[in-house]
């Protein structure tokens, strides 16, 4: 394993906070976790080959909830080979639920710390990456939990292919200053540069789909800021 057997890579070793878990399975999610999900897992050794990225466009979705996003973007693409990354158990469930109601065949799944997976894949191997309204973690002693961190926008520019898109959005005040931030200094700069003119401006559904975290962030009447970050 090329990257990870680096004693000093960044993401040799993660740990993962808050809950796998929050309430039992349904049956049928509980069938799906033995039936497709193994199935359909992407593992750490898939993401070493080279071969898969230069015949398929592969699009990343760190963090995915539900799935309503990324169920969403593959039924809108299906010829776009898709990734979810999620460690959170009932996520997972909900995800496979709708990938067993579309029969949808090109997503895969890595029930596991999207960092590890990142470690793995080969530079400039996705076209896009998504981070949709992640755990803010808003207590200043938890900073360093924030999935955003200088060491991860350096992996992301890494594995993304020239011109690739990394997408960031988010409802949390403390954590759209975090972005700004992060991404503000000199060595993110000269890595990405942010696209959208209006942060708050609402991209099409079609290009952008809601997640319900959105949506509840819709019904408190609480802003959300849509980043799009390019590879320079």
């Amino acid at each position: 394993m090329k990257n990870l057997d680096q004693q000093n890579h960044p993401l040799r070793k993660r740990s993962l906070y808050g809950r796998r878990q929050a309430r039992p399975l349904k049956e049928r999610q509980r069938n799906l976790f033995n039936n497709l999900l193994e199935k359909i897992t992407f593992s750490l050794s898939k993401a070493e080959d080279i071969k898969l990225f230069q015949k398929e466009q592969v699009w990343m979705e760190i963090g995915f909830g539900g799935g309503e996003h990324l169920c969403q973007q593959a039924l809108y693409h299906p010829n776009i080979t898709f990734i979810g990354c999620e460690p959170f158990v009932n996520g997972v469930g909900s995800l496979l639920t709708q990938v067993d109601d579309h029969n949808l065949r090109n997503i895969f799944i890595h029930s596991d710390d999207a960092r590890l997976l990142l470690a793995h894949f080969p530079s400039n191997s996705l076209e896009k990456i998504f981070l949709l309204f992640p755990d803010p973690w808003p207590k200043k002693r938890h900073y360093k939990r924030r999935f955003i961190q200088q060491n991860t926008i350096k992996e992301i520019h890494r594995v993304l292919k020239p011109n690739g898109e990394w997408r960031i959005a988010t409802d949390h005040p403390c954590y759209y200053e975090w972005v700004l931030e992060q991404f503000s200094t000199p060595m993110a700069l000269v890595l990405f540069k942010q696209q959208r003119e209006d942060v708050y401006a609402r991209p099409l559904t079609d290009d952008w789909p809601e997640t319900r975290y959105e949506q509840k962030a819709n019904l408190i009447g609480r802003k959300s800021a849509f980043f799009s970050f390019l590879k320079i």
